[in-house]
C-alpha cells in the first residue's frame, strides 16, 4: 500500500505538471478564467472514462450520497479554482518554475490543516522533511534577491509570492476536504470513490467557474469552445492528475501525499527548460535537490 500510493502521487505530480505547463501556453488565447474552466468542462468526460473503466475493472456501484459530500466536493471545488487562477497570476509575475515553486508551500500549509481538522499526526523525520522541502522551493524561488531578512521579506511580499502561497493553501485545503468527502462517503472502495468524487467535483467546478465566465466574460466562454484542440488536452490532463491526487489522499495522509507531491518541482524544471523554452540556473538545481532530499527524509519518516 505504501509504495502504491507513493507511486500514484508521484504520476499526479508529473500529469499536473504537464497541465499545468500546456494551460500557461492557453494564457496567449484565453483569459486566467477561460484558461481554469477548460480543465474542468474538458475534464469531466475524462473522469466519466476512468471511473468506467474502473467498474469494468473491478466492480463498483453509485452509493447514496448525502448533503454533506456534495457540500465538501462544492467547497474543495471551488477552493481549487481560486487557486488555479492565484498560480496563474503568478505567472504573470515570474517565469513557470518560479510560479509554480512559490505555490509548493501547499506541502507545509496541508500539514497544518490535515492535522487541524483530520487528526493526522507525522513523524518528527516527516516535518522536518516537511520543512526541509519548502525550504528548497522557496530558495528556488528567491534565489537572486539576496539573503537579508529585509530582501527575504521583499521577495515573500511580492506579488507572485503572495498569488503562489495563496493557491498553496488553497490546494492544501482542497485535499483536506476532498479526503473528508470520501470518507463520508458510503463504502470500502476508496479509489471508487475517489473517481466519482472526482467526476462530481469537476461538473461543480464547471458549473461554477463557467457561469461566471459567461456572465463576466462572454468572448472568453466562447473562446474555450474555439480552442478545443489545446483545450481538450489540458482537461485529459488535468482529470488523470486529479484521479491519481484523489486516490493517493485516500490511501495515505494528505500531507505525506502533499510533501511528496512537491517532486514535481523536478518535473516543473524540465517542462520549463525543454517545453517553455526558459533557462534552468545553477540555484533552480540546488533547490531541486534540496526538494529532493525533503521527500526522502518524508518518506523515511512515514
Amino acid at each position: 500500500m505504501i509504495s502504491g500510493w507513493i507511486g500514484v502521487t508521484v504520476t499526479a505530480a508529473l500529469f499536473q505538471c504537464w497541465r499545468t505547463a500546456m494551460q500557461q501556453r492557453l494564457r496567449g488565447q484565453l483569459s486566467v478564467n477561460g484558461a481554469g474552466v477548460v480543465r474542468y468542462l474538458y475534464g469531466v468526460p475524462v473522469g466519466l472514462l476512468l471511473l468506467g473503466l474502473y467498474v469494468l475493472a473491478f466492480g463498483g456501484s453509485l452509493p447514496p450520497l448525502g448533503l454533506a459530500v456534495l457540500a465538501l466536493c462544492a467547497l474543495g471545488g471551488f477552493l481549487q479554482i481560486l487557486g488555479t487562477n492565484l498560480l496563474i497570476m503568478a505567472f504573470g509575475y515570474r517565469n513557470f518554475a518560479v510560479g509554480t515553486a512559490y505555490a509548493k508551500t501547499e506541502a507545509m500549509q496541508a500539514a497544518f490543516v490535515a492535522t487541524l481538522l483530520l487528526n493526522e499526526h507525522l513523524s518528527l523525520l516527516s516535518w522536518i522533511g516537511i520543512a526541509v522541502g519548502v525550504g528548497g522551493v522557496l530558495y528556488l524561488s528567491l534565489a537572486g534577491r539576496g539573503t537579508s531578512p529585509a530582501e527575504l521579506l521583499r521577495g515573500v511580499t511580492q506579488p507572485a509570492a503572495l498569488c503562489g502561497i495563496g493557491a498553496g493553501l488553497c490546494f492544501g485545503i482542497t485535499g483536506v476536504l476532498i479526503k473528508a468527502a470520501n470518507q463520508a462517503m458510503p463504502g470500502p472502495d476508496v479509489v471508487f470513490k475517489a473517481l466519482l468524487i472526482l467526476v462530481i467535483t469537476n461538473s461543480l467546478q464547471t458549473l461554477m467557474q463557467g457561469a461566471y465566465l459567461a456572465w463576466k466574460e462572454p468572448s472568453q466562454f466562447r473562446a474555450v469552445f474555439t480552442t478545443w484542440r489545446d483545450s481538450a488536452k489540458v482537461g485529459a490532463l488535468s482529470a488523470m492528475g486529479s484521479a491519481c491526487w484523489f486516490s493517493a489522499f485516500a490511501l495515505a495522509p494528505v500531507a505525506l501525499v502533499r510533501a511528496v507531491g512537491q517532486v514535481e518541482i523536478l518535473f516543473t524544471l524540465g517542462f520549463s527548460r525543454f517545453y517553455l523554452r526558459e533557462k534552468a540556473t545553477r540555484s533552480d538545481i540546488l533547490g531541486a535537490l534540496v526538494v529532493v532530499a525533503g521527500v526522502v527524509l518524508v518518506l523515511a519518516g512515514s
